[in-house]
């Protein structure tokens, strides 16, 4: 790492730690059903809560005009203190995302002035500024989405902006790790980094599917393992939720639940097959230390979520399962930027 890049790394690892806390608490912000507290969005006049209970009562009548109150929480005594406690995990998801933004374009501002970026991390650094718009497009995107008729978000968009957030962290940090090393690795494996590449590819792929199971509170039902309901390894459920396979497969809550269950041991054989695979060559430290970590990190991930699953999603381990995701994340890109640079 050159001394003149330490300050950048720092603020650029500050964000993966901002970015990190934004999905912890939209993770909170799902599971406590808090997301459509806030009926609308505004840059600037809602950057904090209602201050005056004249302010709240406006908010929380606001709120009832929406189908969440008028078909769900009308039915459950649901009072102002409810409302309070809902809007507050919302505001506080918006509000971090509110700070990201400023972490990220003013220092970006002030390196440029001073001359501490080089063109290829300026160029990086502009896609993540991007990256990180369009992330706050998606956030509305999804909310919108159950403010219209259905109380719920749709799956897709929640999915679609919970992965994107991943994507952004995982860039962010592949840029950070770029200037922690500068050099070049004599020791890139070709065989090693594709094998890699497909890990990442199918743990994001089993991301999308985390989002689905959210979305459609796919975690409630067949709580069983290592089979389905019944003693099933494909309850017949998976087949007539929808009116076709494919619909079943990423609209159906049991065919959405069969898919993260079962890829699950598909993302846990690709990692061993690169870690026995390791084993044929001479690695440096850092990749043996990152192909190690990878391992341990998708076990503990895997056994999360069964246990997640056999206790129906509580909030603590729906939570675990969530930052677990993001390590395991973490330690892939970290493995591939040093099987790759």
């Amino acid at each position: 790492m050159k001394k003149e890049n330490k300050s950048v790394i720092i603020w650029l690892l500050s964000g993966c730690v901002l970015l990190f806390l934004m999905v912890v608490v939209g993770g909170i912000t799902r599971l406590t059903n808090s997301g459509l507290s806030m009926t609308d969005w505004h840059l600037v006049t809602d950057t904090f809560p209602p201050l005056t209970e004249a302010k709240w009562q406006a908010a929380f009548d606001e709120y009832k005009k929406f189908p969440e109150y008028q078909k769900i929480n009308i039915h459950n005594d649901f009072q102002l203190a409810d409302y309070k406690f809902i809007y507050f995990w919302e505001w506080f998801h918006r509000f971090i995302g509110r700070i990201i933004g400023l972490v990220f374009f003013v220092p970006f501002v002030y390196f440029l002035a001073k001359k501490k970026l080089d063109t290829p991390t300026i160029k990086k650094c502009v896609v993540l500024l991007a990256m990180g718009a369009f992330q706050g497009f998606l956030g509305w995107f999804m909310v919108r989405s159950g403010l219209i008729d259905n109380p719920d978000v749709s799956h897709f968009r929640l999915s679609l902006h919970l992965t994107f957030a991943f994507i952004t962290f995982a860039y962010t940090l592949w840029v950070a790790l770029d200037l922690i090393y500068p050099e070049r690795n004599i020791n890139k494996i070709l065989p090693l980094r594709n094998i890699a590449r497909y890990a990442l590819a199918a743990l994001l792929i089993q991301i999308i599917y985390g989002g689905f199971v959210a979305g459609l509170n796919a975690g409630l039902i067949h709580n069983h393992w290592p089979l389905m309901s019944d003693g099933e390894f494909i309850h017949e459920s998976v087949f007539i939720e929808q009116s076709s396979l494919i619909k079943n497969l990423i609209e159906g809550k049991s065919g959405v639940q069969f898919v993260h269950r079962t890829f699950a041991y598909v993302v846990v054989g690709i990692i061993l097959f690169l870690f026995f695979k390791s084993k044929k060559y001479t690695l440096t430290h850092t990749q043996a230390n990152g192909i190690k970590t990878l391992v341990v990190f998708v076990f503990i991930q895997f056994l999360l979520g069964v246990f997640t699953l056999l206790y129906s999603v509580p909030l603590a381990l729906g939570l675990i399962h969530q930052i677990m995701a993001f390590f395991l994340l973490s330690a892939m890109t970290y493995t591939l930027h040093r099987l790759s640079k």
